[in-house]
């Protein structure tokens, strides 16, 4: 949803990709929003590297809920979730089952 409208908000499938740094949106999805745009980033792709604009999301997941960076594709048609916004969330991969699950947290 939009950090600063949640009536701007939407529901989504989403692909996590333990590979991707950052969560990326199709550029429909962010317009949709109206994310805010904060600037630009330059991303490594399969492709090479290129440059997008970068913004902010709320984004919830499995009732857990965080503004995270995002970046904004015009060529990528589905959210993916990057560690970041994994780690923003508390949330880890089950490497055997592919599920999500709430992380053990420590301080010392």
């Amino acid at each position: 949803s939009n950090p600063s409208d949640p009536a701007l908000s939407l529901s989504a499938e989403a692909m996590v990709d333990t590979g991707a740094t950052y969560t990326v949106v199709p550029r429909s999805v962010a317009d949709r929003l109206r994310l805010p745009i904060t600037g630009k980033g330059r991303v490594r792709t399969a492709t090479g590297e290129i440059q997008i604009d970068r913004g902010r999301a709320m984004v919830q997941i499995n009732g857990l809920a965080e503004i995270n960076p995002v970046f904004i594709s015009d060529s990528v048609d589905k959210i993916l979730i990057g560690v970041v916004t994994l780690e923003t969330l508390a949330l880890t991969v089950d490497p055997t089952t592919g599920e999500l699950n709430e992380a053990e947290l420590f301080f010392y």
